[in-house]
């Protein structure tokens, strides 16, 4: 992992893209359904080993808002209400340089739970 730091956040007219630029040039689109379904929150990943929730239906989330949080990281208010997980840099870059990956595992994760990225009508 890298210890660059962040030099640009910038989301998408559209919000569902997180453009995240670092101090060593590297700069990853990461979209806001990979960022809210692998979110660091405890709501997301447990308090504890085996914990880990899949979180369906949130081909469609946005970002609503991004607050800083101290000089290390960023909550990202997501537009169907979640916020509590903290976007740390180290965290940010993992998912930049691996969303593929771990989104591929959690498009996994769906199949084996007979879930689906849809959202489900009258559900956010």
């Amino acid at each position: 992992m890298s210890d660059a730091w962040p030099t640009e956040l910038r989301v998408s007219k559209d919000r569902r893209t997180l453009s995240v630029t670092f101090s060593d040039g590297a700069s990853y689109p990461i979209a806001a359904e990979t960022m809210r379904v692998l979110s660091p929150s405890a709501e997301v990943q447990g308090h504890g080993p085996g914990q880990k929730v899949t979180v369906p239906g949130k081909r469609d989330v946005g970002i609503s808002n991004i607050v800083p949080a101290g000089n290390y990281a960023v909550r990202i208010r997501f537009d169907d209400g979640h916020d509590s997980g903290i976007f740390t840099w180290p965290y940010l870059r993992e998912l930049g340089e691996k969303g593929a990956e771990l989104f591929a595992g959690y498009e996994r994760e769906l199949a084996e739970k007979g879930l689906s990225r849809n959202p489900q009508p009258g559900l956010r």
